[in-house]
């Protein structure tokens, strides 16, 4: 049996150990020895980028992409084969050890990913990003924070999935826009608060893997009704 190789590691805010691991070709994030993300269980977040984007698949109109949590790359990945030239990805990760770890040791999985001339690389809070973005919205965001609506890495990402953070989501779409949050689990009262926001919401059950034969995880989408058109002034 081949051995599991420490690649890296550094301490979350909660205080627990956050290291990177590699196994046989394939990578693993891990809090506290649990799992939190794995190369080759990577169908949701797969899922999650092509959901979030694929009302602008190769549409090049600048479309803009907010992406929350860049962990080893899958989403990024995703949204960057669906979206367009012109497309604007921002990546908030706010972890610089992962972003480092991505252009190092996963350099070869999607780290290069992150020298794409679409993407820029926060080490911000996607809070803060969410808040501002009330002011430049976004046609897209796709959210991978922590362990979904439980917090693993910092107890103050709960926050993001309240009816307040909610709320500041829906206020920094576009008309049209689209937000997808990835949940380890079904999750009706994040439902129901996605709901309550005004946004139409769709539950779409993900695969562990490609070829898995169940669905273990879910992501919400959340859809912003269109601009009203302008009424027709008479003549």
């Amino acid at each position: 049996m081949k051995p599991n190789i420490l690649l890296a590691e550094t301490k979350t805010p909660n205080g627990a150990r956050m290291t990177l691991v590699e196994h046989d070709g394939s990578y693993c994030i891990r809090v506290n020895g649990q799992q939190l993300m794995h190369s080759s269980v990577s169908a949701s977040e797969i899922l999650l980028g092509s959901l979030g984007c694929e009302r602008h698949a190769r549409k090049n109109n600048g479309t803009r992409v907010l992406i929350g949590g860049l962990g080893l790359g899958f989403t990024l990945k995703s949204v960057l084969a669906t979206v367009g030239g012109n497309a604007i990805v921002q990546v908030s990760e706010l972890f610089p050890e992962i972003v480092a770890w991505n252009r190092t040791h996963l350099a070869r999985l999607n780290g290069k990913l992150l020298e794409d001339r679409r993407v820029t690389v926060l080490a911000e809070d996607v809070r803060s990003l969410i808040r501002r973005g009330s002011r430049q919205p976004y046609d897209v965001i796709a959210l991978d924070i922590d362990n979904g609506t439980t917090a693993m890495v910092k107890n103050e990402n709960n926050q993001l999935y309240s009816e307040h953070g909610l709320q500041q989501i829906a206020l920094a779409l576009k008309p049209g826009g689209r937000a997808a949050i990835w949940s380890a689990c079904p999750d009706a009262v994040l439902e129901k608060r996605l709901k309550r926001t005004g946004l139409a919401v769709t539950a779409v059950p993900a695969k562990l893997h490609e070829h898995a034969k169940r669905c273990a995880y879910m992501i919400y989408v959340g859809d912003k009704a269109e601009a009203a058109a302008a009424p027709k002034v008479a003549k």
